[in-house]
């Protein structure tokens, strides 16, 4: 009896083809999962940073408003304050005895102008008090009338320690015709120094 032929050497069985498709596709379809997962992560690490980076700029700009307010000097530094005892005085009020109490702290441009102040005391505090007994009730009960009252008293202060400060209103030369140029010539002039920077009342009291 004759032997079978034997199957030919290069026929291969018919379901090899298709099972290395098939693991080509998942080895595909697990990167693409894999990178996705990666990819997902990174995002969530970003998003979370960025909250983070969020509440922290939420939290500094909480903090920066819950600190305290410093009334600084133009140059950053706190100002310095000098106070001044109250001062008594009888007002200029012609149909009754009317006198003020008014307290003055002096803001100064210099921490060692506070010494040159007590140096000059008795002429600055003389300076006030004849300021003050020229004001009638009427002249400081208003606002504007405090301020100018201030204003006054910046300047007092500062000639009564040799600075030379001029009134606003001096050399406008009242009635002139050139009366508008030289205002505008005072508008562009520079303001004299003055070591006071600012008056401020403690209390001010008008009976």
């Amino acid at each position: 009896m004759a032997a079978a032929p034997a199957p030919a050497a290069d026929a291969a069985p018919k379901g090899g083809g298709a099972k290395k498709l098939i693991i080509i596709i998942v080895a595909l379809v697990a990167l693409v999962v894999v990178g996705g997962g990666a990819a997902a992560v990174l995002l969530m690490k970003k998003s979370a940073h960025a909250e983070a980076g969020d509440g922290d700029e939420e939290h500094d700009a909480a903090a920066e408003k819950a600190k305290p307010k410093e009334h600084k000097a133009a140059d950053g530094k706190p100002p310095t304050f000098v106070p001044l005892d109250p001062f008594t005085v009888n007002l200029a009020d012609k149909d009754a005895d009317r006198y003020a109490q008014v307290g003055i702290n002096l803001q100064v441009d210099d921490p060692k102008m506070a010494d040159e102040i007590k140096n000059y005391m008795p002429a600055i505090r003389n300076g006030i008090l004849l300021i003050l007994s020229h004001k009638s009730s009427e002249d400081l009960l208003s606002t504007e009338g405090k301020q100018k009252l201030a204003e006054e008293i910046r300047r007092e202060t500062a000639r009564s320690m040799g600075y030379e400060v001029p009134d606003p209103d001096e050399d406008e030369g009242e009635g002139d015709e050139d009366a508008p140029k030289k205002k505008k010539k005072k508008k562009k002039a520079a303001e004299p120094y003055n070591p006071i920077v600012h008056v401020h009342y403690s209390n001010f009291i008008v009976q």
